[in-house]
């Protein structure tokens, strides 16, 4: 079967990531700008849903307003064209001089105020454009000496400004959330919020803590040595998934933007199996936006751009079809049962029972054969994982 995207699998890609023009640390652009009414044109050709954009991607930083309008009416007249829709919409705050030390967090107080204005005016913008997500990602927010940030006044600062913005959206009546975007370094020597779990506890620190959740990336988590699978996990039990960004990352390493699949294959099944189906019992999914955080190869002229938008999701469709083959084969099944996966679903005290009565019981203590594990009671993961891989790579119906 030849997997084909259509607009009900929700794949929308970031003009950041097709405009991507090869420019690096190292070298200058391989490829000419891509056109924004060709983008949306080219991706609803492809099958995808949705496009998402920095401002700074539709309209140069500094334009003024006839320049900014004029973009926005031919990006407009696109999406009435194609059917496209923008599910999201994120400001710029790391590219211009102006943010070298951050947006919301930057020393300068001048800067801080600029940064909210820019800010509320993608809002606005996001809102006209049907936006339901507003994504932060604090590139600049961070330092590379200890002594010139003063963690916990930044923290602050930038609890004020979520704050701020959650004030702005609650009284405009705008139906957007916004989904906080976890990274490790990269360009800062260290970034504020650096994990899903850091960005986690610092949201339940803010006033309105219900309207702000995650946008996790791919390589943000593995640069850190992280398991995506399992910081997605952790999200969707505490139901702050509000978005998600896919890309390929080979190891802990600079983000390398990958196409989706192409670095931890083992670790996108997983994350897909996650999406898609829950968990081996069910549980909950994700229905939002599969967003392509990627960069096509510095390597690759326009065609290599295409193809390897496509790869992204049709690399997403195989998966969701290895995972769903996985989960309904009768031996599969029985290794989860003899790996006692389903067991874990089952609550350590029984219904009504107490320390005291877990004290009383002495088959949880007294009577308990903990030696029987020394050279027993394997737990059959290895084989569980083999017939995951054999799934992955097609070997099994």
């Amino acid at each position: 079967m030849t997997p084909t995207p259509t607009k009900a699998d929700k794949f929308s890609f970031g003009l950041w990531t097709i405009g991507y023009n090869g420019t690096d640390p190292f070298g200058g652009p391989t490829r000419p700008p891509l056109d924004t009414v060709e983008a949306v044109h080219k991706l609803a050709e492809l099958g995808a849903y949705g496009l998402t954009f920095h401002d700074d991607d539709l309209f140069p930083f500094g334009s003024t307003d006839a320049a900014r309008q004029k973009e926005i009416d031919r990006l407009k007249q696109a999406l009435a064209d194609t059917g496209l829709v923008v599910p999201m919409v994120t400001t710029n705050l790391f590219s211009a001089p102006v943010f070298k030390d951050g947006g919301f967090t930057s020393n300068d107080r001048s800067v801080r105020r600029y940064a909210l204005r820019k800010v509320i005016r993608q809002l606005d913008l996001g809102a006209e454009l049907g936006a339901k997500t507003f994504v932060m990602w604090g590139g600049r927010e961070g330092a590379e000496y200890d002594a010139a940030k003063d963690i916990r006044a930044a923290l602050e600062r930038y609890r004020e400004a979520v704050n701020l913005l959650g004030d702005y959206v609650t009284d405009k009546g705008y139906d957007i959330r916004f989904a906080i975007e976890p990274k490790p370094n990269e360009p800062r020597g260290d970034i504020l919020l650096p994990t899903v779990g850091h960005a986690m506890a610092f949201i339940e620190t803010l006033e309105r803590p219900e309207l702000v959740g995650v946008n996790p990336e791919v390589g943000h988590e593995q640069m850190a040595g992280l398991n995506f699978a399992a910081g997605i996990a952790q999200a969707l039990y505490q139901g702050k998934l509000f978005h998600i960004d896919l890309n390929g990352q080979r190891g802990i390493k600079y983000d390398q933007d990958l196409v989706f699949g192409h670095g931890d294959l083992q670790n996108a099944f997983a994350l897909v199996d996650l999406l898609e189906n829950g968990g081996p019992d069910g549980g909950t999914t994700y229905d939002g936006p599969r967003h392509f955080d990627y960069k096509p190869s510095r390597t690759e002229d326009i065609t290599g751009v295409w193809d390897s938008a496509a790869a992204n999701m049709r690399t997403y469709l195989l998966l969701k079809e290895r995972a769903a083959a996985f989960r309904a084969d009768p031996e599969v099944q029985e290794a989860l049962e003899a790996s006692r996966v389903p067991e874990l679903s089952v609550p350590t005290l029984g219904e009504g029972e107490s320390y005291d009565d877990l004290l009383s019981d002495p088959w949880a203590w007294e009577d308990f054969d903990a030696d029987a594990y020394f050279g027993g009671k394997g737990f059959g993961f290895v084989r569980l994982q083999q017939l995951a891989l054999e799934h992955l790579i097609g070997a099994r119906g």
